[in-house]
């Protein structure tokens, strides 16, 4: 086989322009092995004709001829024996390389951090992470479970891959996606006087009254003190939300919360749900993570769980 062109002379253009691709170096390991053309072109998964074009390409590329073709087969040029030494060695760099690529993959994928605020974290969560592992048994999963503001800050620092929040907004460095919806009510332990009334309480009544909230930065505040205008009162600030149910049940005061959290409580009348008119106090929660970096892996794959 004679070479068309001849040798390209200097080191103008990039690395990628000048070193044949891997398929074309495979194609003359085969070559060599086999001894010929077309068994070699079964082995990589290609038609005889394409295997002629890019041995007929990599040597123009090169400048030298690699093969001579004949009716017995096809032998390696003395140059061909040595690019083939040369490819050897670069094809089995790349095996190294993915090798090593495919590692990184398995334990990027092997664990899962998830950052998410409390009525989430207690309330949804646990059967989305069932069935993820259902999925992907092998996946250990981490939870680190705080307000919306800690969330936002696990994310920004790199230290989870997926979060989940309850707020109006979306945090400052975050991208989003609405996985649900949510409302707050108003509820106080059967015992209390809100209880026995028969009028909606007004904004008014409830801005003046000293309630049992969560902490600010938690998405439930967060949502309270907008409806309220900032005018939210604490009786008693907690870190949790089960605390501000389990507060709430013992009497010690109205509070609102998530129909999440206390869906039983109402069932068994342990709490009574008060309307309020003139409030709202609907709120969207959502996945977050940091902007531009869309979740991969099973961070990907549990983001589709809780839209199912």
């Amino acid at each position: 086989m004679s070479v068309a062109e001849g040798p390209q002379h200097g080191r103008t253009g990039s690395l990628a322009h000048r070193v044949p691709d891997l398929g074309a170096l495979e194609l003359l390991l085969a070559v060599a092995r086999l001894g010929s053309l077309g068994a070699a072109a079964r082995e990589v998964g290609i038609t005889q004709p394409a295997a002629s074009s890019r041995l007929r390409s990599m040597e123009r590329q090169l400048g030298v001829a690699l093969v001579d073709r004949s009716p017995r087969g096809s032998r390696l040029t003395d140059a061909g024996a040595l690019v083939t030494d040369w490819a050897r060695r670069v094809v089995e760099a790349a095996a190294a390389f993915d090798a090593g690529a495919r590692a990184l993959r398995d334990r990027r994928d092997s664990r899962l951090r998830v950052a998410a605020s409390m009525t989430i974290a207690e309330y949804l969560l646990p059967g989305w992470l069932l069935a993820l592992h259902a999925e992907r048994p092998d996946t250990a999963v981490s939870l680190l479970a705080g307000n919306s503001a800690k969330v936002a800050e696990l994310l920004l620092a790199g230290e989870a891959d997926l979060g989940f929040v309850e707020g109006l907004t979306v945090p400052t460095g975050l991208d989003s996606a609405v996985i649900a919806h949510d409302r707050l009510i108003v509820v106080t332990a059967p015992g209390h006087p809100w209880a026995r009334r028969r009028r909606p309480l007004t904004a008014a009544e409830l801005a003046s009254t000293p309630l049992i909230l969560r902490e600010r930065g938690s998405g439930t505040r967060q949502v309270l003190d907008a409806a309220l205008g900032g005018l939210a009162r604490p009786l008693i600030e907690l870190s949790s939300t089960t605390a501000v149910k389990a507060s709430a049940v013992s009497g010690a005061g109205p509070s609102v919360l998530s129909e999440l959290v206390v869906g039983e409580e109402l069932a068994l009348r342990r709490l009574v749900g008060i309307p309020v008119e003139g409030v709202s106090l609907r709120r969207a929660l959502r996945a977050v993570w940091p902007t531009g970096h869309r979740p991969t892996g099973p961070a990907r794959e549990l983001l589709s769980l809780t839209r199912g």
